[in-house]
């Protein structure tokens, strides 16, 4: 059996029809810092080696429509309250506050950045 090849980044990328308006939303609302910028594509670093580009649409690619992407991009922390609290202060508006699921034993909470997609906070316990 082949030994599998090492993954040394992850990142993952979503449209905009905005991208100076979802660079703001990311930067100042989370607090991520820009690691590159590729002029239609930003791509900030997330935790570690995990990052999230963000690209300006083309005829080539589209946004969510109606947030309804089939994308959740989770952030996993153990301090789900924490970043809800923050984030209200800033008026970001969530769609759940955090609640606990018994089925996936997870707490979480989501929101959904300027394009719609959807953002989970979660905690696994």
């Amino acid at each position: 059996m082949c030994s599998r090849p090492l993954i040394e980044q992850q990142i993952t990328f979503l449209y905009t029809n905005d991208l100076t308006t979802s660079a703001r939303f990311y930067e100042e609302k989370l607090g991520w810092e820009l690691w590159l910028d590729q002029g239609s594509c930003r791509i900030y670093g997330v935790c570690g080696s995990a990052y999230l580009g963000l690209c300006q649409t083309s005829g080539t690619s589209a946004p969510p429509s109606e947030g309804k992407s089939g994308v959740i991009f989770t952030l996993v922390t153990q301090q789900v309250d924490e970043w809800y609290e923050y984030l209200k202060k800033l008026g970001v508006e969530f769609e759940k506050p955090p609640t606990y699921n018994e089925k996936y034993k997870i707490y979480h909470c989501f929101l959904r950045d300027p394009n719609g997609y959807l953002i989970e906070i979660q905690r696994f316990d």
